[in-house]
Parts: structure tokens; sequence; C-alpha cells
């Protein structure tokens, strides 16, 4: 065996550097292992200034507990950590670093100098490190309590590394969003952001509800918030807080998706499936929701020493995890209403409100009647073409005159001692929705409410309406199994025909006889009755991927709401269909009560709002 076979350790220099190249891939690398260290030190202000996105200067400045000179060598040397001190400690880890890595493995590649002092010290102290030279320098320094890092010419010593750097702003770009990411982590800790002398982001301690929302609205844009809801439920140990953005403020790539773990920001292919299916009928092909969540659970349960990175993590029991994300934010969207999306009413008193039959007052959910023929007769649209069926106690579409006769019937105002015709003096309230006024082309209805006009695709809302009825009705009566005649037989692998087996009461519900006939082989002997056989047995194999994969499926019910969504978008009423007022109205007050009536089943807008402001501005009023 010739010398260069025989195995040897390797250099520090060059294991450094091999290390380096699992947690430093670019400046935004760096200062997420700087920042995750100051973080960890207890700082309560860190400032950051970067010069040319990151590759000439790198400079992280904290008020944190600092180090002491003797272990000032120590903070540069591989495997060295304050952090953890037995196995123990690392199934309980807390703190954003632990391994002890990252700065030998950046003073590896770049020219490092820390300075430090801890209270009580009457000096600083300083060590200096460059990627050629791996002996650090040691001397006294001035500098108040805390830490600073400075980084000089990342991979001046690695230039094969640097080629594959963008241009300036894009580096920064991605340095940024690490500091972003951060500071919602942390908003205990006031954050500065400085790139060639200019201050980006300047974010002070947020103590209270007032001021976390600001520096949400600073991160994500303040559109966010107002298009988002508050989320904090706590179960079984396990607690969800912070916000996820109203369907109608989905974007068109993933960018604004923050989820910690433990204070952890993490990319898990469990949590992005559990909200996946949370959004599943409300968002529009091809979007991506919005969210700012932190889910805080035992630190025994949750393995956070996966990845080099430590964006992946791994929870013991992820199909607890998964189901408790996936019921909360499922729950908070359903529970989603118009007056949720709409600002509290300054004033009420310049509406004409209807009552009655004119409101649709009949019950808690307008007794419309639209979609309760819906089971027996899918493909009929007539439940609006009949006078008794289409509406409780209505009337069949009005001629020209009739409509106008109606229209003035309803929204007449009376003079002002006497009022809106019909409202009693302590009947002020005024619906979400308001009152519908006309109907344009057939496709809209147009309605005042106390904000200003509101309009609304009556096909869409009607459908979403039919829809939440159809799956209320299905889970009532439950999925009906239908025997084959002739068994289908699949092949599985060995691990997906146990999970067969070890899931048979899921299948079960879902309507599903399955029987195991070998080691890899499985017999299909009943479905779904809504399902066809093919679709069946393609719709098992994907059941028996997501349960390996994720302890969890809802393929089936996810194939049964598409069945349901279609009888519901032929049960619902059509365009150019002629309404009366009452109809108009009866749908707008089953709108208020449906769940997630603000999209339909495909993801669309039911309804928008469009305030006084927004009108007067159109016609260049107030100015």
């Amino acid at each position: 065996m010739t010398d260069a076979a025989r195995i040897q350790l390797l250099s520090p220099r060059l294991a450094n550097q091999i290390a380096a190249g699992e947690v430093v891939e670019r400046p935004a690398s760096v200062i997420k292992e700087l920042l995750e260290n100051s973080l960890d030190s207890g700082a309560k202000r860190i400032e950051v200034d970067v010069e040319q996105g990151g590759v000439k200067l790198l400079r992280v400045r904290d008020d944190g507990g600092g180090i002491s000179p003797d272990d000032l060598p120590l903070a540069l040397a591989r495997h060295a950590t304050s952090k953890i001190r037995e196995l123990e400690d690392l199934e309980h880890v807390i703190s954003m670093g632990f391994r002890g890595e990252a700065l030998a493995s950046i003073s590896s590649v770049s020219r490092l100098t820390l300075t430090s002092r801890i209270a009580g010290a009457e000096q600083a102290w300083q060590v200096e490190t460059e990627g050629r030279d791996m002996q650090p320098r040691v001397q006294p320094a001035a500098h108040p309590v805390g830490t600073s890092v400075e980084v000089r010419d990342l991979f001046f010593n690695t230039p094969a590394r640097r080629k594959f750097l963008r241009a300036e702003k894009t580096e920064f770009d991605h340095l940024q969003e690490v500091i972003k990411r951060l500071a919602l982590a942390r908003f205990d800790v006031g954050f500065q952001l400085r790139h060639n002398g200019k201050t980006i982001l300047s974010l002070h301690e947020a103590h209270d509800e007032a001021s976390r929302a600001r520096r949400v609205s600073s991160v994500c844009s303040n559109g966010f918030l107002e298009q988002a809801l508050p989320i904090e439920i706590e179960r079984n140990g396990l607690r969800l807080w912070g916000w996820v953005g109203l369907p109608t403020f989905s974007r068109s790539q993933a960018d604004l998706q923050y989820f910690y773990v433990n204070g952890r920001m993490v990319r898990d292919k469990l949590v992005a499936h559990a909200v996946r299916q949370a959004y599943r009928d409300v968002l529009f092909n091809g979007r991506h929701p919005t969210f700012v969540l932190f889910l805080e659970i035992d630190p025994g349960v949750v393995d956070v020493n996966v990845h080099p990175t430590k964006h992946e993590v791994r929870f013991r029991d992820g199909r607890m995890v998964h189901d408790f994300l996936y019921g909360t934010l499922h729950r908070a969207l359903g529970d989603v209403r118009p007056e949720d999306q709409l600002a509290a009413p300054a004033s009420v008193n310049a509406m004409v409100r209807p009552t009655g039959q004119a409101a649709g007052e009949f019950g808690p959910q307008g007794e419309m009647g639209l979609a309760a023929n819906v089971l027996e007769r899918p493909q009929s649209d007539s439940v609006w073409r009949s006078p008794g069926a289409g509406f409780q106690g209505g009337r069949a579409a009005l001629p020209a005159a009739e409509s106008q006769a109606a229209y003035r019937e309803y929204f007449t105002p009376m003079s002002p001692a006497v009022g809106p015709v019909g409202l009693p003096p302590e009947q002020g309230d005024v619906p979400p929705l308001g009152y519908a006024i006309a109907q344009l082309k057939g496709i809209y209805i147009l309605a005042e409410n106390v904000q200003g006009m509101v309009v609304v695709d009556m096909h869409a809302a009607h459908e979403r309406i039919t829809y939440e009825r159809l799956k209320v009705a299905m889970a009532s009566e439950g999925l009906r199994g239908q025997p084959l005649l002739v068994p289908e037989s699949i092949a599985v692998s060995q691990r997906e025909a146990d999970s067969a087996e070890e899931h048979a009461a899921l299948f079960q519900t879902l309507g599903f006889e399955l029987q195991r006939l070998g080691p890899e082989t499985l017999a299909i002997r009943q479905i779904p009755a809504l399902l066809k056989q093919a679709e069946a047995t393609r719709l098992v194999q994907d059941v028996l991927t997501d349960l390996l994969e994720y302890g969890t499926s809802d393929r089936v019910q996810a194939h049964i709401n598409e069945l349901l969504g279609t009888m519901a978008c032929h049960g619902s009423v059509r365009a150019n269909r002629r309404l009366t007022l009452p109809e108009m109205n009866a749908l707008l007050r089953d709108m208020e009560h449906t769940e997630r009536s603000g999209q339909c089943n495909h993801g669309r807008p039911t309804w928008t709002q469009m305030g006084m402001d927004d009108l007067d501005k159109l016609f260049l009023r107030g100015r």
C-alpha cells in the first residue's frame, strides 16, 4: 500500500474547512451562526454591520455575557462549546447552537477577530486568526461588556468557494432574510442592520402586543397583519401561537412562511404538509399561504440535531404534532366570517335596512333552502328556479316592472322622522355584508353595508354554501362501503403491507376493506361507494405512502371532497339567473353563517369590499 493510500489524521485547517462546507455556504450562513451565538449569550441588543453584501466585512456586536479571557482560544477550537456537557444535555437542547463548530469553521475561511469582555472585568480581550494560520493570537483590547465578532474577506483562501457567490444585492438579501427570521423568533431583543454605512433595519425590543405587531409589520409588511388571524391554543403539552394569513392574502411563492419550534426557525416537511392540508380547499391553485407561527413543545420530544444547519427537526410523535397543527389551523380558517374581515363600523345611521323576508331573516342560517335538495338531485339547478324550492317563502324572478316596485318597496327611505322602511328603532345592527340593492349582469350581487359597497360572486358564494352543507351531511352519514364482486389485487412493499394491517381500522372508516394475501400483496374487497374501482386502487397506494411518511393521510377525504365540490358546483345557482332582492339578501345571510364563505371550493374569492374611501379616490372627492 502506498503512503498516499494510508489512513492519516487531517490537519486542523483542512478539517475546519471541510466542516465549513457544511455550515458556511455564503455570508448569510455566517451571520446566522454569529447571531445565534449572541442570542445564546443573553444579548438584548445586537448590531450588525455589513459591507459588500458581507463578502468584505461582517461585524456582529452584542451586549451579552461575554467570554472570559481564558476561554477565548477555545472559542475558535472545534467541538468546544459552553452549551452542553453530557448526553442528557443534547437530548434537551434549548440553545440555538451547541456543536461548537461554527467559529472554527468560519475562521478557517476568513480573517476573524473576536473581542469580548465579561461583567466586572477591567478590560476586554481580543483573539485573532486567519484561515492560513490557525494559531490564535490573544491580546488586550477596549470593548464594553459583551462580544464583537468581525469577519473579513470571506473565502479569501478558498477561491473555488468564492466564485460561487452571487451579486452583492443577492447575497445581502439572503443575509437580511436571516436577520428577519431571528428578529421574529426573539421579540425581546433589539436588532440593527447597516449595509455599506446605511441603516436598513432598526427593530426595538418588543415586550407588549402592540410592539410585537409593529415588528411583524416591519418584517412581513403592513398588509400581512391586516389580512391575518391571530392564533393561540394549548393542548396536550403543545402550544401554538402567532398569525396565519387569510386565504385571500396568498402569494405566488412561499416567501412569507415563518415557522418556529421552541424559538428555532425550521423548514419541516411534516409541518408543511399539515399547513397545506389546512388550506386545502380555500387556496387558489398554485398559490402559497402566509404565516408566522410558533410551536412550543417539550425539548425532550423533539430532536434538533438532525442537520448541521439545524433547519430540520424530528418529532418523537410526529402524528400528534401533525394532527395538532392541522386541526388548529383548519378550525381557525373555518371560523372566519365576513365580520372578521371588516373593520368595526363607525356609524350605522346612514343605512336603509329592510327587515323580515327582504333581509333574508329566516332562522339561524337564513333558512334559505338553496342546498336542501342537492344530495337527492346533485345535477339539478332547479332549486333556484321554482318559487318554493329556491327561497323558503320567496317568489319567482320578477319582471322588470315588479323588480322596480320591489326595489322601491324595500329600499325607499321614509321621512327622517319615520326612518327606513320597516326598521323598528331598537333594531340598529347592520349585517356584515349589508343588504342587496341590485344584481349586475346576472353574475354579481351589489350590496350596501356600513363600510360602503360589497360585490358578491353569487355562483361562487352559493357553491361554497352548498359544498359545506354536503360535507356536513357526509360527515353525519359516513362513507358507505361498496363490496367488490371481484376483489382487486395490488402489489405493495412489505412495509406498506404491514402498515395496511396496522391501520386496518382507519381504512374501515374510510370505506375500504383490505386483506393481506402475501408478504407484498393486498386485496381490496370493499371501496367507498362514491369512488370508481380504478381510483380506489391508486388511492390505497397513495394513502399507504402517506401513512409511512407522515403517520396520517387525508387523500381519501380529499378525493371525496373533490366529488362533493363537483356536486356543489352543479347544484349551485348559475350565472345569468335573475334573483329577487329577498333571494339575494338570503344568500348574503347564509354567507355570514357558513364556514370558509370567503372563498369558493377552488379558492377564488366570493366577495370583495369597496369602502367609501376607495370610492372617493376613484372620483377624486375631497381633493
